[in-house]
């Protein structure tokens, strides 16, 4: 049988990480012997040195409290469903809207999420974070199919095969 298997450019996201106390997104660029080389995510594209002592999220870790069977959804899987909602940017303002706003948007999303657990500075940041993404990095979101094995014209070709030597065995026996 064959079956697709999409892969997104989602594994970049473990380029991607989220430096405490600045604002936006880095590229991970190299490790160094003080800490770690980032590039911002934005027009300037500056190159800092983040020391060992600051706390870097990497996306790709991230996910999101959940009260369904699973206790998290991957960012990525998030990430994924508001392109499919949203598409290249979300318009919903995140300073001006209101708390009941942000709320709704990512119980569109993400219905089952842990309300007592995921807070609106975090909604605020899915959102800031999926706008600079799809911005700056768009191949994120490209999907390409691959198929996976095997073939279908080869599993016809099994198949019918599989069929005349069952027809043969069944006319050897009567």
């Amino acid at each position: 049988m064959s079956e697709k298997v999409e892969s997104t450019g989602m594994e970049l996201l473990k380029e991607i990480a989220n430096v405490s106390g600045k604002g936006g997104l880095f590229r991970i660029l190299k490790p160094s012997r003080a800490g770690v080389i980032v590039e911002s995510l934005d027009e300037k594209r500056e190159k800092t040195l983040i020391g060992p002592t600051a706390r870097v999220s990497v996306l790709k870790d991230v996910s999101i409290f959940t009260e369904g069977e699973e206790e998290s959804v991957p960012l990525e899987d998030v990430f994924t469903s508001i392109r499919e909602a949203h598409g290249e940017q979300v318009e919903l303002p995140v300073k001006t809207s209101s708390d009941k706003e942000l709320i709704e948007f990512l119980n569109k999303i993400l219905p089952d999420f842990d309300r007592s657990k995921v807070y609106v500075s975090d909604i605020k940041k899915i959102i800031t974070w999926y706008n600079l993404l799809s911005k700056y990095l768009p191949e994120l979101f490209i999907v390409s199919e691959t198929a996976a094995e095997p073939a279908t014209e080869e599993v016809k070709e099994e198949a019918e095969d599989t069929e005349k030597k069952s027809a043969k065995k069944a006319q050897s026996k009567a």
